[in-house]
């Protein structure tokens, strides 16, 4: 539980001198409290208070970053259980498992693979995040194969190996590009520690029971280091669901800071949909890191599509700017099609305008991102908002006005919009899967 105001006040030094910019120190004890004000804007506190108070702000499961550049990214720094309760923060990164027994030519191969896994959907890029390569022979072919991946992408990288000596060569190699090591285990957690600290790198902490898992990571953490993810190893989905939620709930509920630290899961299954589904479940249930092996295309924009939908925040939906947009070679006699600034609902209509090779106008009007149906019945998508709509876009001087077409949905709404208006309006189909062909029947007539 965080320290409430008082808490804080009994921590500092009472002296009421004002040079924090307060009056007195329990004014600056509850801006603290809020987090107004940072700690250091006390000359006088206790290095003792000053531990306490860091320690207190710190989230409950810290943020770690991994890679470098423009293609960094953090995870952690979640502070709830369920996503209703405010959002998820940090997308999970998802990555591939790339074998250093392949030889060159096949890692290539599987780099070129990965890096084609790139999606637009609802007008966000969805892409992987994560290459990390595993040893399975000997060192020298663990730094080979290493020197591969480096020069074929500028993904962000994890280095898993159990040969100590052949992953601080790795790290040392690319150490300037952030890589994840792995692991520190209950019988090499110093050595390992070691190398982190001394590289600045971030590390995976492993150990089968939560319990040897909280150990050995704060006997890393007394020694400095403070970017560490959790795995606790290979195990069937089911328990390894069980391993992920109780990490999350010993990090928020119970305040448990050896286990405030985003964790690990790998899906490795020789049937990719089956690898997808385990992967899935590692996503809601709470993984900050999923690795995989075999996904082909198709699963991995499953997957990437599930990850954006869960780290959406639920209380501001995806939205797109609400204004006009053109499809193809318009003019003034191209119909022009309202729906709501939802990035779902514009999108899907886009899909289905573009599919239509009919030039259109898209109306997307201000709704907060509510889609037809919900914007309607919140009285945010009807004969006044479109309206309003319509003038401020200067539809009058973009299109002559003759097919203004609204959801099937909102029919009854068209009476009064078309006298608000001064526009004809045409009530459309009520699926945006209906729009190719009502387009060309429109279109048809003279």
């Amino acid at each position: 539980m965080a320290l409430s105001g008082l808490d804080i006040y009994k921590l500092l030094p009472k002296t009421n001198c004002r040079q924090c910019g307060l009056a007195t120190c329990l004014a600056f004890a509850m801006q603290l409290a809020r987090k107004s004000l940072p700690i250091e804007k006390c000359p006088f506190i206790s290095a003792e208070s000053r531990r306490i108070l860091e320690e207190q702000a710190l989230p409950p499961i810290r943020p770690v970053n991994i890679g470098y550049g423009d293609k960094q990214f953090e995870i952690g720094n979640e502070t709830v259980i369920f996503r209703h309760e405010e959002k998820f923060r940090n997308p999970a990164a998802i990555g591939f498992i790339i074998e250093d027994s392949l030889n060159d030519e096949a890692i290539k191969k599987r780099l070129e693979e990965i890096e084609e896994m790139r999606f637009t959907r609802v007008g966000q890029e969805l892409n992987l995040n994560l290459i990390s390569l595993r040893q399975n022979k000997d060192g020298e072919r663990f730094l080979k194969a290493l020197e591969t991946v480096t020069s074929s992408t500028g993904m962000p990288l994890m280095l898993m190996s159990g040969d100590l000596s052949a992953l601080e060569k790795a790290a040392q190699a690319c150490r300037q590009r952030n890589p994840l090591l792995y692991a520190a285990k209950e019988d090499n957690y110093a050595a390992a520690g070691a190398i982190a600290k001394k590289l600045n790198l971030p590390l995976v902490v492993m150990a089968q029971d939560l319990e040897k898992l909280s150990w050995i990571s704060g006997e890393l953490e007394k020694e400095g280091i403070k970017q560490i993810v959790l795995d606790t190893g290979a195990k069937p989905p089911a328990e390894k669901i069980w391993d992920l939620t109780q990490i999350r709930r010993q990090a928020l509920k119970k305040k448990n800071r050896a286990l405030g630290f985003p964790a690990l899961a790998i899906a490795e299954n020789e049937d990719p949909f089956r690898e997808a589904l385990e992967a899935g479940d590692y996503l809601a249930k709470y993984a900050g890191i999923i690795l995989v092996k075999n996904l082909r295309k198709e699963e991995a924009l499953s997957i990437l599509t599930l990850r954006q939908n869960l780290y959406t925040d639920p209380q501001k939906p995806l939205q797109v700017e609400p204004k006009i947009y053109s499809v193809g070679k318009t003019d003034a006699s191209s119909p022009v099609l309202i729906t709501t600034n939802f990035s779902l609902s514009y999108y899907t209509v886009l899909g289905e305008v573009e599919g239509s090779k009919i030039p259109a106008h898209i109306l997307s009007v201000d709704t907060q991102g509510m889609s037809v149906l919900t914007a309607w019945a919140a009285e945010k998508f009807n004969a006044e908002t479109i309206s309003r709509a319509l003038n401020e876009n200067r539809l009058k001087e973009l299109s002559d006005g003759k097919n203004i077409i609204i959801p099937g949905y909102v029919a009854m709404i068209s009476g009064e919009l078309q006298e608000r208006s001064g526009f004809k309006i045409t009530v459309g189909p009520k699926e945006a899967s209906g729009i190719p062909a009502f387009l060309k029947n429109l279109m048809r007539v003279p």
